[in-house]
């Protein structure tokens, strides 16, 4: 409704809960329309357009043509004939955009929403975010979204059978690659270490012309 008014321009006043003095006129008019509904119960209308049709003759006839006291026994359509203040007329675009649907929906990490099962690509910069889902209940193959005064069209987001190949990463995040095996060059050491240790063994068993105590 706030929308709906603020595009039509309209001043949107809100009444006290419990308070009919507040809401006089609305009253007034409610008790209106059911003088017609009982009369129209007399007809055994189908139909709203028999309905739209008795409602135009009886607005016409019992109600614009009769003389009232807040009017000062004016009638409604002279009052309104009198008037000076300029009527002003909406386009028709404009009424259709006041009167489309409104949802609020989250964008989720990827600048997507879910709407009617589907996701449709709205932006990254709105992540994590509520936004304004305006749609035509008859055609949400595209969506408006607004967000903070901004609107823009969101289409339905499509999935391609084969994806695109995978970007590079920049080497200053790709893992460094090892050289060499830093673990069998340690145990190389200690082999090498290990054998000259070997090498520099005397084995008194083979020497000739000696003792035999050592």
């Amino acid at each position: 409704m706030e929308r709906a008014c603020a595009i039509l321009e309209i001043k949107l006043l809100f009444a006290k809960p419990y308070s009919p003095e507040a809401t006089g006129k609305i009253e007034r008019f409610n008790r209106t329309v059911e003088s017609f509904m009982d009369e129209a119960a007399l007809k055994y209308c189908e139909t709203l357009e028999e309905y739209n049709k008795f409602f135009t003759v009886w607005l016409t006839e019992c109600y614009h043509t009769r003389e009232h006291g807040g009017l000062n026994g004016d009638t409604p359509e002279t009052a309104y004939r009198s008037s000076k203040t300029p009527l002003r007329f909406a386009p028709p675009e404009t009424v259709a955009s006041a009167f489309m649907r409104v949802e609020q929906r989250k964008v989720d990490k990827s600048g997507c929403i879910s709407f009617g099962a589907k996701k449709y690509e709205v932006s990254v910069l709105l992540a994590g975010r509520k936004v304004d889902v305006v749609y035509d209940a008859n055609d949400i193959e595209t969506l408006t979204v607004e967000h903070d005064g901004d609107s823009w069209r969101a289409k339905e987001l499509k999935i391609g059978e084969h994806t695109g190949p995978r970007p590079k990463l920049p080497k200053s995040m790709l893992p460094a690659l090892p050289s060499t095996s830093r673990l069998l060059d340690e145990k190389e050491k200690q082999h090498a270490n290990r054998q000259d240790v070997v090498r520099r063994a005397i084995r008194y068993d083979g020497l000739k012309g000696g003792e035999t105590d050592v």
